[in-house]
């Protein structure tokens, strides 16, 4: 499967953005989708994941309650809806496929496919 990301921008302290991962080549509804974004001169950290049916979801602590994963089976698409936005956000966001179990959501290395990255500047 391929994944494009896409979305990113710059946006003011407060603002709001919407991520898409666009799937090509198989459903994405055959893998748990995650999240995953990394700062300049920081590890790449787990944002969100959405079980295959879109009935689970898994928020990192730093961003619950601003954003939101979901998934849209018939576009074939993940999106991650950022709201609340803080220059800590600040990142290059990825989306990623995993065939493992959700027990693993959250590690990185589970994830067989990713997308290209889309840069997310959150400043005044």
């Amino acid at each position: 499967v391929q994944l494009q990301a896409s979305g990113g921008g710059l946006v003011q302290p407060g603002g709001s953005l919407r991520l898409s991962c666009a799937g090509s080549g198989r459903a994405l509804t055959n893998y748990i989708m995650g999240w995953f974004r990394q700062a300049p001169g920081k590890e790449r950290e787990f944002v969100a994941a959405i079980s295959r049916n879109g009935g689970s979801t898994d928020h990192d602590d730093s961003v619950k309650g601003r954003f939101t994963v979901s998934r849209d089976k018939a576009k074939n698409t993940v999106y991650l809806q950022m709201n609340g936005l803080n220059p800590e956000d600040t990142a290059v966001y990825f989306c990623a496929a995993s065939l493992v179990v959700w027990g693993s959501r959250r590690e990185s290395s589970h994830y067989i496919y990713w997308g290209q990255g889309t840069l997310v500047t959150v400043s005044s």
